[in-house]
């Protein structure tokens, strides 16, 4: 689901203080928690909400601020109608708590997934010996 957050009808003259806009898309989301070269921590969550800037998104335990993180989620829209997406997301946390946490993102990519594909017929040689 993606669901375009407009400012302007914010209550009580709120006025937003992020200055990119953010989408409302709910995804599955994984993450690693990166300590140099080594994982020092992987989780599952759900994205809430991604902009260019950052993504909020909830977490199995609280996640450690300034940390580097990477975040894994399949993008909703194929590739040509046709391909499946990945979003490779790399940041730093900057919020978190016990359910949830912020990530500021310092760059990303996309990737194509494989597709799975059901098994087919077997192909391959018969080879008869004979004597």
């Amino acid at each position: 689901m993606i669901e375009i957050q407009d400012d302007s009808l914010l209550r009580n003259s709120e006025r937003e203080r992020r200055n990119k806009r953010r989408f409302q898309i709910e995804q599955e989301v994984r993450y690693k928690m990166l300590y140099g070269q080594r994982i020092a921590e992987t989780g599952n969550g759900k994205t809430m909400n991604i902009s260019s800037g950052g993504v909020w998104f909830s977490t199995q335990s609280m996640l450690t601020t300034g940390m580097p993180v990477e975040l894994s989620m399949t993008w909703p829209v194929l590739l040509n109608d046709n391909c499946p997406m990945k979003l490779m997301i790399y940041g730093c946390v900057v919020r978190s708590n016990e359910r949830s946490a912020a990530v500021a993102i310092e760059r990303y990519e996309f990737r194509t997934q494989g597709r799975n594909f059901p098994p087919g017929p077997q192909l391959g040689v018969e080879v008869q010996l004979t004597n």
